[in-house]
């Protein structure tokens, strides 16, 4: 059979036969319609394998650096290696959200029990252990618990969608696997940040308001929380923020509460970090209103609450981060907006303000690595 070979424009062909040359076109279309998705599936499941052995390495490599940080010095490591093991697979149940009404106190109440526990645990192991290396320890542990929750919940639906050949489990999940990765990757930069106990960019907000509180007398509020008194403006300022230099992000809800009942203000501003945009500058400064604070809600209910019973406005500041950043070390351009929101602070208090009125400045975030 000979060979025909015609180079034009659109119309060539394969060989003289028709029937071959159909075949030749359609057969690699038919394989494509029968087995298209099983190919698809074989690339994502080939492209998954090597994430979830990159997280496996990630959650491994957390592991080892939580047991060297927290057996440094200590005899019987094989016995804490243990109990450490088990933190890691430590979990806590959400309370029913069926009927809303309450939900708010008992998510209050199964935290504090939450974090009550853990630190009387790692008492419990290192009972020589000062406040800001236990915190240390606590705050490496969550870091380790973390990535292995993160990695099990990778592992799982990868495993279930390679089980089944299902192309939709694993391409959602292909899909967010960035999204996982960007927060795996802060984890990795926390940990080393949380070790040394350096400032991260969380505590851009305690570091604002801990500035405005320097030289003057602290007072306890709330379980890990203090408060300063200061004048700005001919102004009686109420500095609240969590109590450094571990890393905690103390009551700020329970401490706004008890503060507004106490002075009744006039006004109420807060302080934290928030999440950039891509395409926004890291360090940017902004102002809004509102409870500006993270978490899972219940110090902002509590805020929203008391402020909206009183009838007191609540004006908001951010610095914006990435979430990298807000878990890393704090960048220059971070620490640089401290001037920045100063003089928004005395702005806004300036204009919304009269002489003699009080008003409550709360700095949002964790303390790690910054003094009051």
């Amino acid at each position: 059979m000979d060979l025909v070979f015609i180079i034009g424009a659109g119309n060539a062909q394969i060989t003289s036969n028709p029937i071959i040359n159909l075949a030749i076109v359609y057969f690699p279309l038919a394989l494509l319609i029968l087995y298209g998705q099983r190919l698809q599936v074989w690339l994502i499941t080939n492209d998954l394998s090597k994430t979830v052995g990159r997280l496996k390495e990630m959650k491994d490599r957390s592991r080892q650096e939580t047991i060297d940080h927290i057996t440094e010095g200590i005899d019987n490591k094989e016995e804490t290696i243990k109990r450490l093991d088990s933190f890691l697979e430590y979990f806590t149940i959400m309370p029913v959200d069926l009927d809303p009404a309450g939900v708010i106190n008992k998510l209050d109440h199964i935290m504090t029990s939450r974090d009550i526990r853990m630190k009387s645990e790692i008492k419990q192991l290192f009972p020589d252990l000062d406040e800001l290396k236990a915190n240390s320890v606590e705050n490496v542990i969550e870091i380790a618990t973390s990535f292995n929750f993160v990695y099990k919940i990778v592992r799982h639906f990868y495993l279930v969608g390679k089980k089944t050949n299902n192309f939709i489990i694993l391409a959602q999940l292909q899909m967010i696997i960035p999204f996982l990765m960007l927060q795996a990757d802060a984890l990795s930069q926390a940990m080393t940040s949380f070790k040394k106990n350096q400032p991260v960019g969380d505590a851009i907000g305690p570091m604002i308001v801990g500035k405005l509180m320097l030289e003057h007398e602290k007072h306890d509020i709330a379980v890990d929380t203090v408060y300063a008194e200061s004048d700005i403006s001919g102004r009686k300022a109420i500095l609240v923020t969590a109590k450094g230099p571990v890393g905690t992000v103390g009551q700020p809800g329970n401490a706004v509460q008890e503060l507004i009942q106490k002075e009744n203000p006039s006004l109420l501003i807060m302080i934290d970090a928030a999440l950039r945009l891509e395409g926004e500058k890291t360090g940017e400064v902004a102002e809004g209103v509102g409870a500006a604070i993270g978490g899972i809600g219940v110090d902002k209910f509590k805020i929203e609450e008391a402020a909206t019973n009183n009838n007191i406005p609540v004006y908001a500041i951010i610095v914006k981060q990435t979430i990298v950043e807000a878990i890393s070390v704090m960048t220059k351009e971070i620490a640089e907006s401290v001037d920045s929101v100063h003089d928004i602070i005395h702005r806004i208090i300036d204009e919304r303000t009269k002489p003699n009125d009080k008003v409550i400045i709360v700095g949002v975030g964790n303390t790690i690595g910054v003094i009051q």
